[in-house]
């Protein structure tokens, strides 16, 4: 049975490199990844470092792609070592809904075991790229040892991202039970009108007005009491490469406010301090009962 844990912000980061974006897949296809210099890594300390610097310090969920980790693994090991989750983000980011079942299971089942192995942890927690979830990968990812996914994002305007039955599903605060030992945690949006509005973090973090966004989170925990919020690490980095290509719908969102993202974060953060920051499995944990 679940039980309602109020006040609560999940902060998400999924941990990718600049070049792994679906926005800027056309000039960095996965042949051409091993080429690229990394920058994922800095990146990561300096997230890490700002949640450390606000006090109480500000507990995390990494989705951590394979990719990464094997190349980096102090990564993995540097967040698990400052107090945050470890979860995963599948291997070779690829589309969830663009593979088939044998190469997304070995996906998901290879990304787990790299992150438990580096990091000597269970890994419970899995978010799709892109979003890109359905009810048979649900049953896919449940089926590869997770015990959440945090990738349904219910804004329905997206086309990569995916739609999972949710009717009948328990819920309380943001966590679906989707099956027995498994939990759904979806992005939160705001609903205005009847029409939702995507207010989760990421891009649309980047191009909302601070005051507008921390009202519009501020309305959605006061109706569920707790906010899932998501963000990549190259989002704070305004001196990645940028792709020699005229400007587009893709490079115009993955570029947007780039110098102004980290310390965005650290003033919306500290705009929600009566607020608990606590990793996902943390949340489960509280809302949980035998």
């Amino acid at each position: 049975m679940l039980l309602e844990k109020q006040n609560t912000i999940l902060v998400t980061i999924d941990v990718e490199d600049w070049f792994q974006v679906e926005n800027l897949r056309p000039w960095f296809p996965p042949v051409t990844w091993e080429r690229q210099k990394t920058r994922v890594e800095h990146n990561i300390h300096c997230l890490l470092d700002l949640f450390d610097s606000i006090s109480p310090p500000v507990k995390a969920t990494f989705f951590v792609l394979g990719w990464v980790a094997r190349r980096h693994p102090n990564v993995v090991r540097g967040i698990l070592s400052r107090g945050h989750e470890i979860a995963s983000h599948g291997y070779s980011h690829q589309l969830n809904n663009h593979m088939d079942e044998a190469a997304l299971r070995q996906d998901l089942e290879r990304s787990k075991k790299l992150l438990e192995d580096l990091s000597g942890t269970a890994v419970r927690g899995y978010r799709a790229p892109n979003f890109s979830v359905n009810d048979q990968i649900l049953h896919l990812i449940k089926e590869s040892g997770y015990t959440y996914d945090s990738s349904y994002n219910s804004f329905e305007r997206h086309g990569r991202y995916g739609r999972i039955s949710t009717n009948g599903s328990p819920k309380k605060g943001v966590a679906m039970e989707i099956a027995s030992n498994f939990a759904e945690i979806p992005i939160s949006n705001l609903v205005l009108f009847g029409q939702t509005v995507p207010w989760g973090g990421g891009g649309y973090f980047r191009l909302l007005p601070l005051p507008i966004f921390i009202h519009g989170v501020r309305r959605i925990i006061r109706k569920n009491g707790a906010y899932v919020f998501y963000l990549h690490p190259w989002e704070i980095d305004p001196e990645q490469p940028r792709v020699n290509a005229d400007t587009n719908k893709f490079t115009w969102r993955h570029y947007l406010n780039l110098e102004k993202t980290y310390e965005r974060l650290g003033a919306f953060i500290s705009s929600f301090q009566t607020c608990k920051f606590i990793t996902c499995s943390q949340y489960l944990n509280s809302l949980w009962a035998a």
